[in-house]
Order: structure tokens, then sequence, then C-alpha cells
């Protein structure tokens, strides 16, 4: 997005690292909280219905904990559902500043969506209770008037907690679906260029980390409910034997039932990435996930078939560890996926500073004469020496003037056939001479 990029100041490489922690930061917050909230309301919703089927008691009162319990309150739905959001837009139209790339205006329209899903959870909370106190409130004996008021009341209540919900559970899923979409563009930055909108969102990358989420989502949301009624507030609900034991099957299914398809998930996911985007650090983060996954199927397995209920608090923070992972395993691919631009936009911050500091004013720089001394021994232009000759690398080059010099000053592994290329600790005026002689070179060369 335009505006924001004017926005955008310079950053040094240690700051763009620091970014990087930043966002993965936010969503360790972001992540767990939207889950339990779009999972709870579902639940809310879901067991609300079947009530009004059934007239079963304990199916309203388990809607009503739901939504109560998981959503906490209004101030906790701005810290950490809005302002994360925000964040974390900012710290990506930094990232990937210049680039013209779909993820931070995916991101801002990801953030409105959720935004008003989470005012309409927010106002579906509050007419709930309200239409449980309504509905417990006798009249008999009133005037006409006073009924007529408390009916017409009543039903606006009603009809209110119905619309509210079905719009917040809406805009959510639009919201997340599209915050998925943003992520897995960014974590596919320079392998996967998406031909529009709707290409992004309907392909197999999107849609596998959507269900992925979707899963985190009711599995997280069954053993949050299951960390609060059993351990965190156990003596403060006060529940009958019979509603625990209710809610705690109710619970542990959901979270039995939705975990067991995020290992075959996270394999797709990998599946799908580029070569050149796998990692060892990556495969690490992953493979610990599943390990604390598979934890956490145990944790649940003697929560709901041997009743050992004081496993609670364990599942809980077990399963958290496994999505953090997964946060941290993500946030790796995007720091490696653009990890080159990351180059180009350091290497524009030390330009800038070096001119702010007058360094290289005056000075006659012999481009020639600094790539002879510095590169000459590894690099010709018709031929591979210690690295590739000019002739193959150069073409990408062309017209990218920037990134040349970037990849000068700070240089990155490209071509497994070939070792690294070490820092010739070039002055940026120096490494922008080096890549025009370089770039006038192979044009000359080129035209023989």
């Amino acid at each position: 997005m335009e505006f924001l990029d004017k926005l955008v100041l310079p950053q040094s490489a240690e700051h763009i690292q620091l970014l990087h922690y930043m966002a993965m930061l936010i969503l360790f917050l972001f992540i767990p909280f939207i889950s339990v909230v779009f999972g709870g309301t579902i639940l809310s919703y879901f067991f609300r219905r079947r009530f009004n089927k059934t007239g079963d008691k304990l199916f309203l009162r388990f809607s009503r904990d739901s939504v109560q319990l998981l959503t906490v309150n209004s101030y906790a739905g701005l810290i950490l559902g809005i302002v994360p959001l925000l964040t974390l837009i900012l710290i990506f139209a930094q990232l990937l500043h210049t680039t013209n790339f779909p993820t931070v205006s995916d991101l801002s329209l990801a953030f409105i969506l959720i935004a008003v899903g989470l005012i309409s959870v927010y106002v579906y909370r509050l007419s709930f209770a309200l239409k449980l106190v309504f509905d417990s409130v006798e009249t008999k004996g009133s005037d006409d008037f006073i009924k007529e008021e408390f009916s017409s009341y009543h039903l606006k209540t009603s009809k209110l907690a119905d619309n509210s919900v079905k719009i917040g559970l809406i805009f959510l899923f639009l919201g997340m679906w599209i915050f998925s979409g943003a992520l897995t563009t960014a974590i596919n930055y320079n392998t996967w260029k998406p031909a529009s909108f709707f290409v992004t969102v309907f392909s197999s990358k999107v849609i596998i980390n959507f269900l992925t989420w979707l899963c985190i989502s009711f599995a997280f949301t069954g053993i949050t409910i299951l960390f609060l009624f059993l351990f965190w507030k156990k003596d403060e609900l006060k529940v009958s034997e019979d509603y625990r034991n209710f809610v705690v099957a109710i619970a542990s299914r959901y979270a039995l039932y939705f975990s067991l398809p995020i290992p075959v998930l996270l394999l797709l996911n990998i599946h799908l990435l580029p070569d050149s985007l796998l990692s060892g650090s990556m495969f690490f983060y992953s493979v610990l996930s599943m390990i604390s996954l598979f934890i956490a199927l145990n944790f649940i397995y003697l929560l709901y078939y041997k009743k050992q209920y004081h496993y609670a608090p364990y599942l809980f923070f077990t399963f958290l560890f496994s999505v953090l992972l997964l946060v941290v395993k993500d946030q790796i691919t995007i720091n490696y996926a653009t990890k080159y631009h990351s180059v180009v936009l350091s290497t524009e911050y030390d330009k800038i500073l070096a001119e702010l500091k007058g360094e290289g004013k005056g000075e006659v720089i012999n481009a020639a004469e600094i790539y002879a001394v510095r590169c000459g021994a590894c690099h010709k232009f018709d031929q591979k020496l210690v690295g590739p000759a000019h002739f193959d690398v150069l073409p990408k080059y062309v017209g990218k003037e920037a990134q040349l010099v970037a990849f000068i000053r700070n240089p990155v592994k490209v071509d497994p056939a070939y070792p690294p290329m070490p820092n010739p600790g070039l002055k940026p005026a120096e490494a922008e001479a080096v890549a025009k002689y370089l770039l006038e070179e192979y044009q000359k060369q080129k035209g023989k």
C-alpha cells in the first residue's frame, strides 16, 4: 500500500531482524486468542441452537459459558485482537517496503474483517447475557403496557443475539482466511507470485494453512475449556458433577478430533514449500511441534478415557507450546524467504547513513581497480572460477542495480554448486560503483 510505503523509515539489518522477532511475539499473542474466540463462539452458537430444539438446560449453560469464558472481555478483544493486527501490518509494510507485494494489502483487508467480527462477537456476548436476564424475569401482574414493552425488548435482544453471532462468525471466518493467505504469500515470497487476490485465497497453499488454523482453533478451544473447568476456574465456577462431566466429554472430543489432522496438514504444508525455503531450523521446529502435539494427545487420552483431570494444565501448556513452535517455524521461513530483500533494504539504509556522514563526497572511485583487487580472483565474465561466470548471473540484475549493490555489500549463498561469497567489505559508494561497472561491462561484452 502506497501510503504505508511513504511512512516507512530506512532500517539497518539489525532493526530488520528485530522486526521479525516482533512479528513472532505478536503472533504468539494473536493466534491463541483469535483461535479460542472463534472456536468458543462457534460452540456457543451451536449449543444455543441445540437448546432451542431440545430445551435441555445443559446446552444453554454450556452455550453461555463458552462465549463468556473464552472471549474474556472487550478490553482483551482490543489488546489481543485489534492492536496486534495493526502492528503486524506496519511490520510487514517495513519488511516488504518497495515490493508492491500483496501481503500488506491482504493483511489490511483481514484487519477490517476481523475487527468487525470481534465487535459483533462482543455484541453477541452482551445481548446473549441480556436475553438470559429477560428469560428469567416474570411479568405476571404487570400492566399491559409494561408487558408489551418487555416483550418488545425481549424480542429485539433475541434478534440482536442471533444476528450478531452470525455476522461475527462469518466475518471472523473470512478475515482469518485472508489472514492465512497474507502470511502464506509472505512465507512464499520470491518463489510464488499470486496472479490475483482470488487465486491467492483459493490456492492449495492457503487452503491448507487455513485448515490448519481451523483445526488448531477448535482443538485449542476444547483444551482451553478443559483447562478452565478442571484447573484455572475450578473453584470459582462451582459446577455440578453432571455438568462438569458433560463439559469434559464435549471439550475432550473437540480437542481429540481436531488435533489429529494437524500433523497431516503440517506435512502437506512442508511438501508444498519450494526446496529453496527448506532449512534445518524449519524442520527442527516442525518436528518439535509434532512431538509436543503427540504428548498433548496422550494427555487428552488420560483426561477423557482415564478421568485423570489433574493433567488439564499440562495438556493446555503442551498444546500451546506446539502452536507457538508452528509460529516460529513460519517466521523462520518468512525470514529466510525475505532475506535477500532485507539485504536490499539494509544496503539502502547504509547508503543514506553514509551520505549523512559525508562519506564518499569528492572521492574519486576507480571501480575497475576495486573489481580487479577485490573480485577478480574469484570471478570472470566468460568463465567459472571460484564463483560463477558473470554472463550467467548478471542478466537477472539488468535494471536492478540496487539489488546487485545489496548483494555485493551483503552476499548470501544462492547457488549450492558454489561456496558462499565472502563479504568484500566495500563502502556503499564503492559497491555502487562496482555494480555500475559490472552492468556496463556486461552490456559492452554482450554487444560484441
